[in-house]
C-alpha cells in the first residue's frame, strides 16, 4: 500500500496539522517507506509458528539478569519537601480536587 500525496493531505487535514510541501514530501517517503517494512514482514513464512504471549515465552529456562533491589540513594524526605506548602507527617498535602 503507497500511499499519494492526496493521502498525506488527507491525514493532514485530518489531524489538524498545516504541512508545507517540503514536510509532506519527507513525510510521504517516511511513510512509504514503514508501509515497505510491514510489507517484508508480511512476506515472511510464519506457517507453523506460534504466537508467544511475552517475547521470553521461549526461554523461560533462562535466568533473566536483574539487579538486586536495593536502596542506592540515601532518604532525603525532609529535605525535598522544605520546599512543599503543606506538608503533615512526611506526606505532601494538596487542595482538596474532588467533591
Amino acid at each position: 500500500m503507497a500511499l499519494t500525496p492526496q493521502d498525506i493531505a488527507r491525514i493532514a487535514t485530518l489531524a489538524r496539522l498545516e504541512m508545507d510541501a517540503a514536510h509532506s514530501a519527507r513525510m510521504l517517503t517516511q511513510l512509504n517507506g514503514f508501509f515497505d517494512i510491514v510489507g517484508q514482514m508480511n512476506a515472511v513464512d510464519t506457517t507453523g509458528v506460534e504466537p508467544l504471549a511475552h517475547p521470553t515465552a521461549v526461554i523461560d529456562t533462562v535466568a533473566l539478569r536483574l539487579r538486586d533491589d536495593v536502596a542506592s540513594e540515601p532518604n532525603q524526605r525532609e529535605a525535598n519537601q522544605q520546599s512543599a506548602p503543606a506538608v503533615e507527617r512526611g506526606l505532601f498535602l494538596v487542595p482538596k480536587v474532588i467533591e
